[in-house]
C-alpha cells in the first residue's frame, strides 16, 4: 500500500526531517536485492519510519468527536481526526509530515493557552485518507506508548464507519461508546442523549429502538467506568 514520501535524515542523534522527495513510496519492505544503493535507502526509510512513530508516540492525538449537526439525518455527525500539534517555531515539521503522509493539512491555532507562540495542528479528517493512510500505517508501524490502545479504537471506529455503521442510531451508539474510552475524557454527552430521547429524537422504528437498548443492557452488564467523547457538543 503506497502511503508515504521517502526523507533522509541528516543527524539521526538529533531527529529532523530533512531533504523531503516529492515521490511516493511504498511501505512494503524491498526484499532479494543485492543493489547497494537500495539498502541505503531503505535504511533511510526505516529510520524515518521510526522517526515519526516516535513522535506520534509523544505529539499525536487519535480522536472522534461526535458534533450535533441538523443537517445530518441522524442530527449527529462523526468526525474522526488524526492529529500532531507543535508551536509556531516547529511549524516545519507539520508540514514535513503532510509531505510523508501525502495528505492533511496544517493549521493555525491562535489560541496560546500557557505558550508563548501560535500552535500549529497538523490534522488529516478525510475519511478516505484515514483509512487508506494513516491506519495502515500506523498498523504496519505500531506505537509504543499508551497512544497505541486509542490509536486500536480509533481503528476499530474507521472499520466500523466503512461498514456505514454511522449511518444507524445503533451504529452511532457504538461508537460513542468506544469514543468515550479514548484520550481520558468525560463520559459521553452523546450516549445520554441518545439513551434518555432516541425515540422522540429520531423516530426509529420499534425494532431498531430494541437493538439500543440492547447495547445499553450489554454495555452496563460489562461495568465498564467509561471516560469520554467530545463535544462540541464535543461528545
Amino acid at each position: 500500500m503506497r502511503c508515504a514520501a521517502g526523507y533522509m535524515l541528516e543527524n539521526p542523534e538529533h531527529p529532523s526531517l530533512l531533504a523531503v522527495s516529492a515521490a511516493r513510496y511504498s511501505v512494503e519492505w524491498m526484499s532479494g536485492s543485492d543493489n547497494v544503493q537500495g539498502a541505503e535507502d531503505q535504511q533511510e526509510r526505516l529510520t524515518t519510519i521510526g522517526w515519526i512513530v516516535g513522535f506520534v508516540d509523544g505529539e499525536g492525538c487519535f480522536s472522534c468527536p461526535i458534533y450535533a449537526n441538523g443537517k445530518m439525518t441522524l442530527r449527529w455527525q462523526i468526525r474522526p481526526e488524526f492529529a500532531v500539534a507543535q508551536g509556531a517555531s516547529s511549524r516545519d515539521v507539520l508540514e514535513e509530515m503532510v509531505r510523508f503522509f501525502g495528505c492533511g493539512k496544517v493549521y493555525r491555532n491562535s489560541r496560546h493557552d500557557n505558550h508563548r507562540e501560535d500552535m500549529f495542528r497538523y490534522c488529516v479528517q478525510r475519511f478516505g485518507d484515514l483509512r487508506g493512510v494513516i491506519v495502515p500505517f500506523f498498523m504496519e508501524n505500531p506505537l509504543r506508548t499508551s497512544k497505541r490502545d486509542n490509536f486500536n479504537k480509533f481503528a476499530q471506529i474507521i472499520e466500523l464507519m466503512s461498514l456505514r455503521r454511522h449511518l444507524s442510531v445503533p451504529g452511532i451508539v457504538e461508537i460513542a461508546e468506544i469514543a468515550q474510552t479514548m484520550n481520558h475524557r468525560k463520559p459521553s454527552e452523546v450516549l445520554r442523549i441518545l439513551r434518555d430521547h432516541t425515540p422522540a429524537l429520531f423516530q426509529i422504528a420499534p425494532e431498531e429502538d430494541e437493538m439500543v437498548r440492547s447495547l445499553r443492557r450489554r454495555k452496563e452488564a460489562g461495568g465498564n467506568d467509561q471516560s469520554s467523547v467530545m463535544r462540541y457538543a464535543e461528545v
